[in-house]
């Protein structure tokens, strides 16, 4: 009961939220656009345009977790309804031009934004209060074994509110007393437990209603994608290589293709413009072309603006970049690595049908065979074409380690989708906004342990 009213109490306050977005767009709508159509609705009509607005914005808020309230910051969630406003209002925007006789006029829609902005931030500092006086924060214990250190990510994230760590146990020391810890806690986090160990302790909160979190291993990421199935009357799970099928093939191919020549087209003079300050700084050539592993072990050389000096790698090394300390880096090259306008030139590999829009990003085989020394699963991430962007880029940052990068991409070539691809896509856009996926590794790195 105490779950339900919880849940019935945040899909209130979520719906609160809803309003107060779609107000001031029905009264812009009303006020302004609406007159201005060709031919003007009726009643229901105007409802339907204010409901394609509802539908846009809870989609966007639920890629970018802008209703989130228990696991988000103020600034995060404030941040991601922003977004989802803009990118709603910007396709509503779309739509109105589509209805009405002339180019409609944005001032006023830019107002709606302005007020559905104040009433945005206004409620998520009201909700995230709320939410924390109302609800206390969940008696957690830490499980792990051969990792440590998540109390201390609970509380580098901000999260002390949701989760309040009252033990912290090594493995052997919680299964040595008989998991009693279960029953002075409400939420466990396993940490680095090995599958017989964790099934044990899984069944035993499940049993006891103790929410449970864990990170998956290789092995249970496999097998997320696994079919269900009966067969012998019995369940079976199926687990297979990556195998879309040729509708998902086709229609993800036409979108690279058409997306990619889109954006070409619109961002050529940001591309020129870049091109011409790389020339005239150091004389050196505009690209930088890279060896890198696509599907199935596929080489090819990974177009991109070069940021770092000519004679970077002279000593024949390959290093992943270190970031801000990274001295290789040209002034140009920081600005164009900043907004990730490097990235730019590889449009023209997804042209080529050499990568996707979404898969996992191209490693260089040097760097691939010494990850593979340490993790022979690393070759996996082949199984899809390589993208521009990727699940590990969307959810992780540039210095998360290989092997959970790694996790990262094989969820999504365990669920191949072209809903996950879309949400991918413009989850993208939300990461251009933090600088902290922009990180470099530690210095020197070339390795999976580091």
């Amino acid at each position: 009961m105490e779950t339900m009213q919880h849940k019935l109490l945040l899909r209130f306050v979520r719906i609160l939220n809803i309003a107060l977005a779609t107000l001031p767009f029905g009264v812009c709508w009303y006020l302004v656009y609406a007159p201005q159509m060709a031919q003007p609705y009726y009643n229901k009509g105007n409802w339907a345009i204010i409901a394609l607005f509802c539908v846009l914005y809870i989609t966007y808020c639920q890629i970018y977790d802008g209703h989130r309230i228990s696991l988000s910051r103020i600034s995060e969630l404030i941040g991601s309804q922003l977004l989802a406003l803009l990118l709603a209002d910007a396709l509503m925007y779309g739509v109105i031009w589509l209805l009405t006789k002339y180019i409609p006029p944005a001032l006023p829609l830019l107002a709606a934004l302005l007020a559905q902005g104040i009433l945005a931030a206004a409620w998520c500092l009201w909700a995230h209060q709320w939410y924390f006086h109302t609800f206390a924060p969940k008696r957690t214990a830490v499980i792990y074994d051969f990792r440590e250190g998540l109390e201390d990510l609970i509380s580098a994230y901000g999260l002390e509110k949701k989760f309040s760590v009252i033990e912290t146990v090594d493995l052997r020391a919680a299964l040595a007393e008989d998991l009693a810890l279960l029953e002075r806690v409400e939420v466990v986090f396993l940490f680095g437990v090995h599958s017989h160990e964790r099934n044990i302790i899984l069944k035993q909160c499940i049993a006891q209603g103790v929410e449970v979190y864990l990170i998956p291993t290789i092995g249970d990421v496999l097998m997320s994608g696994a079919k269900r199935m009966h067969l012998f009357h019995l369940p079976i799970l199926r687990a297979a290589r990556y195998n879309p099928g040729p509708e998902y093939l086709f229609v993800k191919r036409a979108i690279d293709l058409a997306a990619s020549g889109l954006a070409l087209a619109v961002f050529s003079p940001v591309m020129l413009g870049a091109a011409l300050a790389i020339r005239w700084t150091d004389g050196g050539p505009v690209f930088y072309r890279q060896k890198r592993l696509t599907q199935n072990g596929r080489v090819f050389e990974v177009l991109k603006f070069r940021s770092m000096r000519v004679d970077a790698e002279k000593d024949g090394v390959a290093r992943l970049s270190t970031g801000k300390s990274d001295d290789r880096i040209t002034p140009v090259g920081r600005v164009l690595r900043k907004y990730r306008l490097d990235e730019l030139p590889q449009l023209i590999n997804i042209l080529r049908g050499e990568m996707s829009l979404v898969g996992p990003r191209p490693e260089r085989p040097e760097i691939a065979a010494q990850y593979q020394q340490e993790l022979p699963e690393f070759s996996l991430r082949l199984q899809a074409k390589a993208g521009l962007t990727g699940y590990a880029q969307v959810y992780g940052k540039y210095n998360t380690t290989p092997y959970d990068k790694l996790k990262m991409d094989l969820m999504y070539i365990a669920n191949p989708s072209l809903g996950e691809d879309l949400m991918i896509i413009f989850a993208t856009i939300k990461i251009l906004f933090q600088p902290e996926s922009t990180e470099g590794v530690n210095d020197g790195q070339t390795t999976a342990a580091q």
